[in-house]
C-alpha cells in the first residue's frame, strides 16, 4: 500500500483529500503546516502540498526539500488557487512533479497522484539479496546460502518487505497495513510473532541480529549485509 503524506492547511480541503486518496486504496498521513512533517515524508511514497501555507510556503518547503538528499527524488505533487501559467511554471521549475489547480475532482486528483507513483516509484526487483539471504519475489521462496527457508506466505511476505526496504525502520502498525493489510483484524503482537519465526528461521541472535533488528521505540528494520558484517 502506498503511503502519501498530504500538507494542506483548510480543514474541510484536507479531510476531502485525505477521503478520496484513502478510497483509493492509499494510505495518507496530513499535515496542516509543514511543521513535524519529517518522519511521515521519510517514509512517503508521494507527497500533496499546497502552495499556500501557514509560516513556510508550500513553494518555499518544496525549494528545501529539493536541497535534501534523503527526499529530494519523492514525488510531489502541488495543490494551488493560483491559476496563472507564470505561477503554474514557479511551482515546476521549483521542483514539482506536477500541478493541480483548486478547485479539483476527486477523480482528476486521484488519478494524477497514482500517475506520479507509476512514474516514479521504481519497479519491484524480482530477486533481492541482502549477504547470504536471497529472496524470490516471483517464486516467493527464500534462501539462506543457498538452503530454502520453509516459510509460510505471510513469513515470506513480510521477509520480503523488509529486504525490499533494507534499512528502514517501521512501526507495527506500518508493518501491518503494508504487509497485512489496512483489512486485518489483529493486533501489533502478530507481528512481534512473526518476526520472531523469522529469526528462527534465519538463524538470527535477537541480542545480536544480523537481519532482523528491533529498534527500541520504534520498530523494525531490515539491517542492510554491510551493516552486520
Amino acid at each position: 500500500m502506498s503511503h502519501v503524506v498530504v500538507i494542506e492547511d483548510e480543514g474541510t480541503v484536507r479531510d476531502v483529500l485525505r477521503f478520496h486518496l484513502e478510497r483509493a486504496g492509499l494510505r495518507v498521513t496530513a499535515f496542516e503546516s509543514t511543521r513535524g512533517t519529517e518522519e511521515a515524508l521519510a517514509q512517503a511514497d508521494a507527497l500533496v502540498l499546497d502552495w499556500m501555507l501557514p509560516g513556510e510556503s508550500g513553494l518555499g518547503f518544496l525549494r528545501r526539500l529539493r536541497g535534501d538528499p534523503e527526499l529530494r527524488r519523492l514525488p510531489v505533487l502541488m495543490l494551488t488557487a493560483r491559476a496563472a501559467e507564470a505561477e503554474r511554471v514557479e511551482g515546476l521549475e521549483s521542483g514539482a512533479d506536477d500541478y493541480l489547480t483548486k478547485p479539483f475532482s476527486a477523480a482528476e486528483l486521484v488519478a494524477r497522484v497514482r500517475a506520479l507513483l507509476r512514474r516514479t516509484l521504481p519497479d519491484t526487483p524480482q530477486t533481492l539479496t541482502n549477504g547470504p539471504l536471497t529472496v524470490d519475489i516471483s517464486a516467493a521462496e527464500a534462501r539462506m546460502g543457498g538452503k530454502r527457508l520453509n516459510l509460510t506466505r505471510r513469513e515470506f511476505d513480510l521477509l520480503a518487505f523488509l529486504t525490499q526496504h533494507a534499512g528502514r525502520v517501521y512501526s507495527r502498525t506500518e508493518l501491518l497495513d503494508r504487509v497485512w493489510g489496512a483489512d486485518f483484524l489483529g493486533g501489533e503482537r502478530t507481528v512481534d510473532q512473526h518476526v520472531t519465526q523469522l529469526r528462527a528461521h534465519l538463524g538470527d541472535d535477537p541480542t545480536r541480529p544480523d537481519f532482523l533488528e528491533t529498534v527500541r521505540g520504534k520498530g523494525y528494520r531490515m539491517r542492510p549485509w554491510t551493516d552486520a558484517a
